[in-house]
């Protein structure tokens, strides 16, 4: 006999938001996997359930995996709960998963609040189709590299965003993919929950007066009638200078974007400003 892992979905904020087959699944089991047994533990109190907790996060994921393991092996039940929404998206949980699974261990999955359709439910954006991408890279240039890649995606787009990283990372999304509708979900489901929709342009305004601050989801209108038109090489670089954006900044967003050399781009800019 081997046990069950059940992947849990817990409360992104509002602790009402519990379901009540995952309150079930709470109590029956015989150990929760959390990523934060301190966390956890206010949600279980709340519900006034009392059980073994063990840690399981980044730094400890590669041997708590061995030790949940072993203890499915042996006929016990686990529960892999995270902070906060649905274990491994953009949280620890895959490599367990992965494990149990491989080892023909019954992994089932206990659904409920998650941000990312949260937000999506409430952006006012096409929600038929829609890419998660998570975190994007923390340096601007890394981010604005993988922004290059999706440009073309039709689709909607949905990351999450740290509140000090918020204003460089929506910069860098209207130098990229141009103002796109987009909608910023903030501390969704908690007492100061907000959503701002608009152009990113008039969403950066919003923040640039307003300290971001707390949980953040930010959802992206994909290339369609809402995306910059696609541009030559030289009209994209006359519009950014237009725009009053220095010339270097530009030359280097350019020759990433069209993926030309940056000599040419040079040479190009310099014909645009009338300084040969």
């Amino acid at each position: 006999m081997v046990g069950t892992l059940y992947v849990v979905s817990t409360p992104i904020g509002n602790l009402e938001d519990l379901t009540l087959r995952a309150l079930r699944i709470l109590k029956e089991v015989d150990i929760v996997a959390c990523e934060d047994t301190r966390h956890t533990r206010i949600l279980l109190a709340h519900y006034g359930i009392v059980k073994p907790l063990l840690s399981y996060h980044e730094q400890n994921e590669r041997q708590r995996t061995a030790e949940l393991l072993e203890r499915l092996r042996a006929d016990a039940s686990v529960a892999l709960v995270t902070d906060a929404g649905t274990p491994a998206l953009s949280d620890p949980g895959y490599a367990i998963v992965h494990a149990a699974s491989a080892h023909g261990i019954s992994v089932i999955a206990v659904p409920g609040a998650s941000a990312v359709t949260t937000a999506l439910a409430v952006s006012g954006l096409p929600t038929d189709r829609f890419a998660f991408l998570g975190f994007l890279p923390r340096k601007s240039a890394e981010r604005k590299r993988t922004l290059e890649t999706l440009a073309s995606i039709p689709w909607t787009l949905v990351f999450f965003e740290a509140p000090h990283r918020l204003r460089d990372m929506l910069q860098d999304v209207e130098d990229v993919l141009g103002d796109r509708q987009v909608a910023v979900g903030r501390e969704l489901t908690k007492r100061f929950e907000e959503v701002i929709r608009g152009p990113v342009s008039e969403v950066q305004d919003h923040f640039r007066t307003i300290e971001p601050r707390g949980e953040f989801t930010v959802v992206v209108a994909g290339a369609g009638e809402n995306a910059k038109p696609a541009l030559s090489a030289e009209a994209d670089l006359r519009e950014l200078l237009e725009g009053g954006m220095p010339p270097k900044s530009a030359v280097q967003i350019i020759a990433r974007r069209h993926r030309i050399n940056r000599g040419d781009v040079y040479q190009m800019m310099l014909g645009i400003t009338g300084k040969r």
